[in-house]
């Protein structure tokens, strides 16, 4: 009799298969059980992303577990990665990575781990692997126009459009290039799987065409950047002639020295109106 309990003993004893999973929501929504994987996407060196999962899960019965993970965090990162592992007890648990700025492009995998401590839900933790690709391409990048015409210190616009294809939320700096002028860097923010479109103005004092060259990167990845060649013609209005007057400079020949009086004269009435 005793040979035929043992076995059923031993089945009784043998912990019940967990039906426990975690609900991932960023970069993107997943669920994932025990020992599966998951594709988290494209990231650039040094740029930090995160994994964020809801608390609730269930038991072995089916149940809900209400803060069933009160803990997520990563192990097996390759080295020169930093991280920093979720806060306890919230509805959401999120964990913070930052690829080392020196990795190599490639795929990369480590471990995520969410806990409930001391397991008083009695759910276990649930353990699965993560993938992820170092690329440079995180972005794509628009500008439009491309050839641009202003007067003399008059600013134009150039419209730039970020569809942010990775999973960092990084800003991103907008440079411009190539005019004498000096333009004020810009810094804008596309959240990851997301499209921006931002306007960002130029200007120069000098007449002629300008070949400039306009420059979107990752704030914290040097290597993650494109470019865009911007045609810059500045012209000379009959505002600015009439402004330059006043500087005692002439810019057409002594010929229109006639229609330079008279501009003079309307620019001394508009100086002291």
């Amino acid at each position: 009799m005793l040979k035929y309990l043992l076995p059923v003993v031993l089945i009784l004893m043998m912990p019940l298969t967990s039906a426990s999973y975690v609900y991932m929501t960023e970069p993107y929504v997943a669920t994932i059980s025990q020992n599966g994987s998951v594709y988290l996407g494209d990231i650039g060196p040094g740029q930090t992303f995160y994994i964020t999962i809801f608390s609730n899960t269930t038991n072995a019965g089916g149940q809900n577990v209400p803060l069933g993970w009160n803990k997520l965090y990563a192990t097996a990162l390759p080295s020169g990665w930093v991280v920093s592992n979720s806060s306890t007890y919230t509805p959401t648990l999120s964990v913070e990575i930052r690829p080392s700025p020196n990795a190599s492009f490639g795929a990369y995998a480590f471990n995520l781990t969410a806990v409930n401590l001391g397991n008083y839900s009695g759910i276990g933790p649930v353990t699965f692997r993560a993938f992820i690709n170092v690329s440079p391409n995180v972005f794509r990048l628009q500008a439009e126009p491309q050839h641009i015409s202003a007067g003399l210190g008059v600013p134009a616009y150039v419209y730039i459009t970020i569809n942010n294809t990775g999973v960092s939320d990084n800003p991103f700096v907008i440079t411009l290039t190539g005019l004498p002028a000096f333009n004020q860097s810009k810094t804008v923010i596309a959240p990851h799987s997301t499209t921006g479109r931002f306007t960002f103005p130029i200007y120069e004092s000098t007449p002629g065409v300008w070949h400039a060259k306009l420059e979107i990167s990752s704030l914290t990845s040097p290597s993650i950047y494109k470019t865009e060649n911007i045609t810059f013609t500045v012209r000379a209005t009959l505002l600015n002639d009439v402004l330059a007057l006043n500087q005692g400079t002439l810019i057409y020949p002594v010929v229109y020295a006639p229609v330079y009086a008279v501009q003079y004269l309307i620019g001394l009435i508009a100086k002291h109106a």
